[in-house]
């Protein structure tokens, strides 16, 4: 029963487009293409406290994707692969390995996609290892390897820049597995065997497996108006509602205001996972979830740039899991949430009910092939106490030199106080160099 709707969508995808007439079947190859990347990344971690070793990490990985013709309609086919390589660099101590890269072993491989489709005009069906573009359950793509799922997807198109979303996910790969299993990033590092790392890890290794996810959600973009709605049942962890929308003054001028707003509530009761294994988040268990969140950017464009302010407020909740911690089975630890003050490292999420603030800037140069980004965020929660982000990023595309070539640095430094998530409580630099080649 593992497999369920996924594989079983799957297989009868496979079964009508046997069924094709032979030119139809031929389109399916001679009408496919290959795509992929190329991606160098060393990760540095740096840390101020004599008791915590640096880490490090270097990944050489290859991503290549299979994408077949339509055939008898619209039936077709998409396959990936994503394999890394650390090039003998990984240090015989673990603690100096910065695991989140692609675990701590010398490489990995995976099938990240593997899925069948029906595509005809305004409706899409999927199923099979997929990546995800939602904002709570995605690709987690700031590694050498993205997350993806084993899911069955709907996405209908009722009228031009709408979208509505329907999604059962069954199992997940992290960014660090080799394959798909029945957990997520509550789990700890090696449940059921999957080399997951990076992750929360705070359920016990005897906690029952995951079931997936529900999700429902429509999108709609146009002209100067942005929004979507989000509703998931992460099975057994929490129930959610997302929204957020940007509406865009456009003055016809080098600068155009914008004000984003969003907001999240969540809950869930008996046969909670967190709640029945007595999991403490940020040191509190709790008898329920409850999690309640909003959060604004304003900002402005400004010639080739921009720059913004924002700000979140999760609420305390008396007795829930961690006083009201948002419970993201799929971005938790990974910093790839939708608030809009997380910064690369770290949001609300990971550190519980409270407030914080973010000031940002971008400005493109060289006909927009060097971009500078700068930002400041500052976070005062309940059970984490204070701390705060200095991050910089460039990024360089190189396609003067080789299309598809693009050079990224993020760079950023998290210090703070008692009790906040830094080894000993001490500032750490934390620096990204990535080279990606797209093909």
């Amino acid at each position: 029963m593992r497999y369920q709707i996924a594989t079983a969508l799957a297989f009868g995808l496979c079964a009508t487009v046997a069924h094709a007439d032979s030119g139809s079947f031929n389109d399916f190859f001679d009408k496919g293409h290959i795509d992929g990347e190329l991606r160098l990344y060393n990760f540095d971690r740096l840390y101020d406290t004599p008791n915590t070793p640096d880490a490090h990490a270097l990944s050489l990985a290859a991503l290549i994707n299979l994408q077949s013709g339509s055939v008898w309609g619209g039936f077709g086919a998409g396959l990936s692969f994503a394999t890394a390589n650390a090039l003998g660099t990984n240090s015989d101590d673990i603690a100096k390995v910065d695991t989140s890269l692609m675990g701590p072993n010398s490489s990995i491989g995976a099938f990240t996609q593997a899925y069948l489709q029906y595509k005809r005009d305004w409706f899409l069906l999927r199923g099979g290892y997929q990546y995800l573009n939602t904002p709570w359950m995605g690709n987690n793509d700031s590694r050498v390897i993205p997350s993806s799922y084993n899911a069955a997807t709907v996405d209908i198109t009722p009228v031009k820049d709408w979208h509505i979303y329907a999604i059962r996910t069954f199992e997940w790969k992290s960014r660090t597995s080799t394959g798909m299993y029945s957990d997520n990033l509550y789990y700890p590092s090696r449940y059921d065997g999957d080399s997951m790392y990076g992750n929360n890890g705070s359920l016990p290794s005897t906690a029952p497996k995951a079931d997936g996810a529900w999700a429902a959600g429509t999108t709609y973009t146009h002209d100067a108006i942005k929004a979507q709605a989000w509703y998931y049942n992460f099975i057994d962890f929490a129930r959610m509602g997302y929204v957020d929308g940007t509406y865009t003054l456009k003055t016809d001028t080098h600068f155009d205001p914008f004000l984003s707003l969003q907001y999240l509530t969540e809950n869930g009761g008996s046969g909670n996972i967190l709640v029945d294994t007595h999991t403490k988040l940020f040191g509190v268990a709790g008898t329920r979830v409850r999690a309640e969140a909003w959060g604004a950017d304003l900002g402005t464009s400004i010639y080739d740039g921009r720059i913004d302010v924002a700000y979140n407020k999760l609420a305390n909740q008396s007795g829930a899991v961690g006083e009201g911690a948002i419970i993201s089975p799929y971005t938790t630890n990974y910093a790839t949430d939708p608030l809009f003050t997380t910064s690369m490292i770290r949001g609300l999420v990971e550190q519980g009910p409270g407030h914080a603030w973010k000031a940002r800037a971008q400005y493109s140069f060289f006909d927009k092939k060097l971009q500078l980004v700068a930002a400041y965020a500052k976070y005062t929660t309940d059970l984490r106490g204070s701390s705060h982000n200095l991050y910089f990023d460039i990024i360089y595309n190189m396609d003067g030199v080789l299309k598809g070539l693009t050079l990224r640095d993020r760079w950023e430094r998290s210090a703070g106080g008692t009790n906040n998530l830094n080894p000993g409580n001490e500032a750490f630099v934390y620096n990204r160099l990535m080279i990606t080649y797209k093909f």
